[in-house]
């Protein structure tokens, strides 16, 4: 198995507001209509599994290169956003272009994880919207940004616990 299929298989874990829909063909063809984009396979792959929620803590943070407003060496990564239509209880990578909008974001990204105030996203602008997006920290509250990972399957390949990081924030 590759490291990446062995995140995948325990990647999930339990959500409190339970499963959002299973992605469908015809709902990934919208998005990537809606977003304008064609999004990573392998993040397709993840949500095929399940439709976006909580992160099991194995794989809820990720290693930075430099500090943060979250900690010195990592970010969190507790939630992944599904392909959902509004529901109430599941943000959705639909979301995205509103919220980037409303937090005064650069632009095209596709919202993975956040809060309002820090997010993960699929940067688009380097590779275009056919390309393989890169991951990156965007940090609203001070205008930052720290790249994260060349590509998706890179990104969640470097997951790791956030209780295995030296100061246990979480």
């Amino acid at each position: 198995m590759t490291r990446f299929d062995e995140v995948r298989a325990t990647f999930w874990g339990e959500d409190p507001y339970g499963d959002p829909p299973p992605l469908t063909d015809a709902a990934v063809r919208d998005a990537e209509r809606r977003l304008g984009v064609r999004l990573p396979a392998s993040l397709l792959e993840l949500l095929r599994d399940r439709n976006g929620g909580v992160v099991a803590d194995a794989w809820d943070a990720c290693p930075t290169d430099g500090p943060t407003s979250w900690s010195e060496d990592h970010v969190p990564f507790d939630r992944l956003s599904g392909v959902v239509e509004e529901d109430g209880d599941h943000l959705s990578v639909l979301d995205s272009p509103c919220l980037v909008e409303e937090w005064g974001l650069p632009s095209p990204l596709v919202l993975l994880s956040g809060d309002g105030h820090a997010w993960i996203a699929l940067d688009y602008r380097a590779c275009g919207a056919d390309g393989e997006p890169s991951v990156t920290w965007f940090d609203a509250d001070d205008a930052s940004e720290l790249p994260l990972a060349g590509d998706f399957r890179t990104f969640v390949e470097g997951l790791r616990a956030s209780a295995s990081f030296h100061d246990g924030q979480d």
